[in-house]
C-alpha cells in the first residue's frame, strides 16, 4: 500500500521506524520485488502497511506486514520471505 506524506507521519506515531523516501536508491529494487509500497524499515527488517478491515464507525486502518529480516548484525543485509502480519494496527485518519 503505498501511502501519502500525512498517512506516513500517522502510521510513524504508532510504528517505531523509519519510512524509505521514494527517491531512496533501493526504492526501485523492492517495488520491482513487493509491489508499490511505502516501505518501512524497524529492528526486526523491512515492513509494509497492508489495509485491514475497520468497522464501518473506524478510522481506516492498516496492518504492519514484514517482508524481509535483517540477516546480519550489523542491520545491513536483508533476507526476503513470505509476507508474515506482525500483529500490529494503525490508523490511517487523524483524529481530532
Amino acid at each position: 500500500m503505498k501511502l501519502n506524506s500525512a498517512q506516513v507521519e500517522r502510521a510513524l506515531m504508532q510504528f517505531e521506524a523509519q519510512a524509505l523516501p521514494d527517491d531512496h536508491p533501493v526504492v526501485p529494487q523492492l517495488a520491482s520485488m513487493f509491489g508499490d509500497h511505502t516501505f518501512f524499515i524497524d529492528s526486526g527488517g523491512l515492513n509494509v502497511l497492508e489495509p485491514a478491515e475497520a468497522s464501518e464507525q473506524e478510522a481506516p486502518v492498516g496492518m504492519i506486514v514484514n517482508l524481509a529480516y535483517w540477516s546480519d548484525e550489523t542491520l545491513t543485509k536483508l533476507s526476503p520471505h513470505e509476507p508474515e502480519p506482525t500483529g500490529v494496527i494503525v490508523s490511517l485518519e487523524s483524529r481530532h
